[in-house]
């Protein structure tokens, strides 16, 4: 029969360990509390869980590079009342878009609030146990162009798609060039039916020609992310210039 003092041991050989930090106390209580084995080692089983979750949701929100505390705890829908928040909340909880490879295409004009939807949006799904990555557009673009020139563009997306949704952060920014115009058309490609893009922008999609160099890849890039997408348009005054005029009149 096994002794009891082998099982720190056997744990730790088991990978297990937090029931090896928890077991004598938990074996405290489980005599207190009259339980039986089932339970003690069915208490102990979501100890365990539960710390992995814990370790995952912060690998997971580590390697996002998601903007710090930009959730929809500190997002104000009253400045933005043409948002839907039942919407943006029941994105976050439900992931089944992103097993559809869904988009979410985040639209209006510069400090509104679309970064912030987009990233409290990604907290949400991280919640979920769904791996996201967080890029400004012009920093992604510098990195494919830099890949391409290193023959390792398929390298860098295939890395992409350990993530199930990238977030394209203002695309509007990126120059219209032909080198940054292709990779990021190359990206769009790459991830269409296949990894979800969340995307904001202050161009609407008529004014994509000022991103990509002719029509027809602006019309092949729309149709991409389109195609399975959904829209959320952001209407309100500058958050910023607001706060620079609560700022200026504060006493």
């Amino acid at each position: 029969m096994t002794h009891p003092a082998t099982l720190p041991i056997l744990l730790r050989q088991l990978h297990l360990s937090t029931m090896g930090q928890l077991w004598e106390s938990m074996l405290v209580k489980a005599d207190a509390q009259q339980w039986n084995g089932a339970r003690y080692l069915a208490a102990l089983c979501e100890e365990e869980l539960n710390e992995r979750h814990s370790r995952k949701i912060a690998r997971f929100t580590k390697e996002s590079k998601l903007p710090v505390g930009k959730t929809l705890e500190t997002f104000n829908f009253d400045y933005t009342p043409n948002v839907n928040r039942h919407k943006i909340n029941a994105l976050t909880s439900n992931g089944e878009w992103v097993d559809r490879a869904t988009n979410v295409l985040f639209f209006g004009p510069s400090g509104v609030g679309k970064t912030h939807l987009a990233a409290a949006l990604c907290y949400g799904l991280i919640q979920k146990s769904i791996r996201v990555r967080y890029y400004s557009a012009t920093a992604l673009v510098q990195q494919m162009q830099k890949a391409r020139q290193e023959l390792k563009l398929e390298q860098f997306f295939t890395k992409l798609d350990n993530y199930s949704v990238i977030l394209l952060d203002d695309i509007g920014y990126v120059k219209k060039s032909e080198s940054e115009s292709h990779v990021l058309f190359e990206l769009i490609a790459h991830r269409y039916e296949t990894g979800s893009l969340i995307i904001t922008s202050n161009q609407p999609f008529s004014e994509w020609d000022n991103i990509f160099t002719d029509s027809s890849m602006t019309v092949a890039a729309i149709d991409r992310v389109v195609h399975h997408s959904i829209i959320i348009e952001v209407e309100a005054e500058s958050y910023r210039k607001r706060q620079a005029i609560d700022q200026n009149n504060t006493p």
